[in-house]
């Protein structure tokens, strides 16, 4: 159930603009085009005929836009301020905007792999850089647009940036360079710091939480921030998320570039981070038999702990236990 208020009254206290609407049946193109207009813009469909978006000047003036063209064709449209009432939460919208934006993630990164593959066959020649500079060029711009229109800091986007990093890296450059590594006394310099990553926690966040405070420092402090609009202060580290000092690297996810940089070495520790890799990424690289049953317990831990600290506490307990599993068996 909504609360609605005219978009245009003055006193508008929803969170959400909706768009509804009704297309004339001709001509037959013009579904398509209102559909991929209001894709461009980021908006998600509650029902068929009714879109939404989080409120915001820039947001409304684009609808308005979407609403004049859909007059103009001879339908009909109504813009609202809506505030949820009953039925969906605004949670669970934002649940549907992040899955929209990791799905656009998702085929960008497979795009990302399937170029690196192809820029992979023999020897980078100068020849081949430059046949596949216009890809790498659309794959940043299409990231881009992406970005913008993800409102909600989906988690897919560090994956995709760390791959696009690469390529750009890859085209641009005659070596690849390798994942930049650390001495093992390196990891003195991160101790006693603030640890700072973005709100509502999954896994390789959580994993990545737990290598710090087990293998980095034990009395670490983590701070759970927005994704967009921070600015550290002096003394932190940001970790998965973007412009992190510690986050995706090429094919690498976050925890992975940790264990790579700090040069972390343990037991079990290649194992898990294989298995992270291949749940984070969803790429199917290890295709390690126990990576399905970890992620079906991930996945339970984040529905039974919607708060960020339980996820965290239970988190680590959770990879204390895959470790000495992992370790018993030297994997």
């Amino acid at each position: 159930m909504f609360r609605c208020v005219s978009a245009a009254s003055q006193e508008v206290t929803g969170r959400w603009l909706l768009l509804i609407h009704q297309l004339p049946p001709r001509p037959n193109y013009l579904r398509v085009k209102i559909g991929r207009h209001l894709a461009r813009l980021g908006a998600v469909a509650l029902k068929n005929t009714v879109y939404v978006l989080p409120r915001s000047d820039d947001a409304q003036e684009d609808f308005q836009w979407v609403l004049r063209e859909i007059l103009a064709a001879g339908g009909e449209a109504t813009l609202l301020t809506a505030q949820l009432v009953d039925g969906l939460s605004d949670l669970e919208v934002e649940r549907l905007f992040r899955a929209a934006r990791d799905a656009d993630y998702a085929e960008l990164a497979q795009e990302a792999r399937a170029l690196g593959k192809r820029l992979a066959r023999g020897k980078p020649t100068e020849l081949r850089r430059r046949e596949l500079e216009p890809e790498v060029q659309r794959l940043e711009r299409r990231l881009d647009e992406v970005a913008r229109v993800d409102f909600f800091a989906a988690a897919g986007r560090e994956a995709v940036l760390g791959l696009v990093v690469d390529l750009r890296a890859r085209v641009s450059e005659p070596v690849t360079p390798p994942p930049k590594r650390g001495r093992g006394d390196e990891r003195n310099a991160y101790r006693g710091r603030t640890w700072v990553t973005r709100v509502d926690i999954h896994v390789d966040r959580i994993a990545s939480a737990w290598l710090i405070r087990r293998f980095v420092d034990d009395k670490a402090r983590f701070k759970l921030v927005p994704a967009k609009g921070y600015v550290p202060e002096a003394g932190e580290l940001r970790f998965d998320m973007f412009e992190a000092e510690f986050s995706h690297e090429g094919d690498l996810c976050t925890f992975e570039v940790l264990c790579a940089r700090l040069q972390l070495v343990a037991p079990g520790l290649r194992a898990l981070a294989e298995i992270v890799h291949d749940i984070d990424l969803k790429d199917g690289k290890f295709a390690r038999p126990e990576t399905a049953g970890v992620a079906a317990l991930l996945h339970g831990l984040v529905l039974a702990h919607p708060v960020d600290d339980a996820r965290l506490a239970r988190g680590s307990e959770l990879f204390d236990e895959l470790l000495a599993h992992f370790g018993s068996k030297r994997g």
